[in-house]
């Protein structure tokens, strides 16, 4: 049964979720500023913001949240749901809390990847399969052990690990 403390966290979970998908979607125009009062020696026009990580990493990435958000919000409709058994609304609920829990190892195997290695990563857990894109320009086999390494040592069973490169 959900108590309003838990319904509380998931509602506020989904909202740091949608603002953050709003963030990373959001068009750079309106994250620069606009300096025109300021006069500018330069009469060249530059640009001032600088892209680091990769396209493709930040297209999966929203893409996955975009994912994640279309099930959190139909387990929500089950939960919200009144004609909806018990039963059902435990397994919507469970559903939720794995989801909650697998963007976290989804984060956290990033973090170790981007702190250990110096590299853009993207993440994504499918069951018992761990998809890891690499944004960077040297593709070495070392690296891609040593990083395969890394994720399995998070788990306990036996992961089926793929790394894939791409170029910034």
């Amino acid at each position: 049964m959900i108590n309003k403390k838990n319904l509380w966290f998931l509602t506020l979970f989904s909202l740091v979720l949608v603002l953050s998908v709003y963030y990373v979607t959001m068009p750079s125009e309106l994250l620069t500023t606009n300096n025109s009062a300021i006069p500018n020696n330069n009469d060249s026009n530059q640009n001032d913001v600088v892209i680091k990580e990769s396209d493709i990493i930040t297209a999966l990435r929203v893409e996955a949240d975009n994912q994640m958000l279309e099930e959190m919000s139909s387990l929500k409709q089950i939960l919200t749901d009144l004609n909806v058994s018990i039963e059902d609304k435990n397994s919507a609920f469970e559903s939720l809390k794995s989801l909650n829990e697998q963007k976290g190892k989804e984060t956290k195997l990033e973090n170790i990847i981007n702190e250990k290695y110096q590299v853009n990563s993207f993440v994504k857990i499918d069951a018992d399969q761990v998809r890891v894109v690499v944004g960077s320009t040297e593709h070495s086999t070392e690296l891609a052990n040593n990083i395969m390494r890394t994720v399995q040592s998070e788990f306990k069973d036996k992961m089926y690990i793929s790394v894939q490169f791409q170029i910034k």
